[in-house]
């Protein structure tokens, strides 16, 4: 018998545990004190303290987090490494009030151009998202692609931070 994940079971060297996921030739147990563990499904001497049946179309926990990272990293991670310009490097923002009595607030230039970036990213995956989107019309896509269009020509003020002019933000007139 093929046992299922969250089978609770008692191991006789690393005591209580349960399984969290199945493979072809062995059960993934985490166990209380010695965390996880590789134990082959050929074992016999396990107490089972709670049955869980292993159904025929079941995948681990591991696949199903494998599966998730690779279904989101497309939409977190930026698509390619983008360069900050060599002159802006371990250099500082600095935003003064106009009233020098108050606080001014400082960040790194470098911190500044990754959230640059990454708004570019996820405008990106917003474009995607638009374009495949079965529940917009063809006028409603190309209204929203306008409203992006315009905020990528609101960012070219940021231009003078990236390296590549390639890398550059475009808005309208630009090609």
């Amino acid at each position: 018998m093929e046992f299922g994940i969250g089978t609770r079971l008692i191991h006789p060297k690393y005591q209580e545990g349960v399984i969290i996921g199945v493979e072809e030739n062995h059960y993934e147990i985490y166990f209380k004190d010695y965390g996880e563990k590789e134990i082959s499904k050929n074992f016999e001497n396990f107490v089972v303290v709670k049955l869980v049946d292993h159904p025929d179309d079941a995948v681990s926990l591991d696949k199903v987090e494998k599966i998730i990272k690779n279904l989101i990293r497309p939409l977190t991670d930026p698509s390619e490494e983008i360069y900050l310009g060599e002159k802006w490097k371990g250099g500082e923002m600095i935003l003064q009030p106009e009233n020098r009595e108050l606080q001014a607030k400082s960040f790194s230039i470098e911190t500044f151009f990754h959230k640059i970036v990454m708004v570019r990213d996820r405008l990106r995956v917003m474009e995607q998202r638009i374009n495949s989107s079965s529940n917009l019309s063809d006028e409603e896509k190309v209204d929203l692609q306008q409203y992006i269009t315009r905020i990528y020509g609101s960012l070219t003020s940021f231009n003078v931070l990236f390296r590549f002019k390639e890398d550059q933000f475009k808005g309208t007139g630009k090609d």
